[in-house]
């Protein structure tokens, strides 16, 4: 079961988790996601990176299963022992309303494969601006409406301005879904 934990956190950065930076990386997310803190040591052990003996608690199992997007360690082993089509995938529901939730300045990094990051800044009346790139046709300065963001479906963005050419509607994580995360 924790070997299944592990790939599905793996999925998310799209290859293994191999290196302590890899680890430092996850630990900030998990920060940015949940406001907890874990160390990257903790995580290492997890994944069977370190092996010192000691054997990680089951509020570290729980700290990532919320990762995931479930209640906690015990939901996710239940869900898992579900014959497959019986399975949920809370990420699913993981959802940003953003006229609900949002206030004018607020920072979002949207994640999707492969490789590609985003940060956006919200302008008010479900308008944002591209902060920054990498690996995307998004451009820093360009603008888009969006009203919903629901982790690991398709963002769909409407009204995309790049510049001096026509607006346009655009798809981001048409295949694998996006990811999301509040920055500062």
């Amino acid at each position: 079961m924790r070997k299944r934990l592990c790939n599905e956190i793996d999925a998310l950065f799209s290859r293994p988790l191999q290196s302590p930076k890899d680890f430092e990386q996850l630990a900030e997310r998990i920060f940015a996601r949940l406001h907890v803190m874990i160390g990257r040591t903790t995580l290492m052990r997890v994944w069977g990176y370190v092996d010192d003996g000691s054997t990680p608690r089951d509020s570290t199992f729980d700290i990532l299963s919320q990762f995931l997007g479930y209640k906690n360690w015990q939901e996710y082993q239940n869900n898992a022992l579900l014959p497959k089509e019986q399975q949920s995938s809370p990420v699913l529901g993981r959802r940003l309303s953003v006229a609900e939730e949002l206030k004018r300045g607020d920072k979002i990094r949207l994640i999707w494969q492969p490789g590609r990051v985003c940060d956006i800044e919200y302008l008010g009346e479900l308008k944002f601006r591209v902060v920054s790139s990498e690996g995307t046709r998004l451009h820093e300065g360009d603008t888009f409406k969006c009203s919903l963001i629901v982790e690991k479906e398709p963002l769909y963005l409407d009204d995309l301005c790049q510049g001096e050419h026509p607006t346009i509607a655009y798809v981001c994580g048409k295949r694998d879904g996006v990811m999301f995360e509040l920055i500062e």
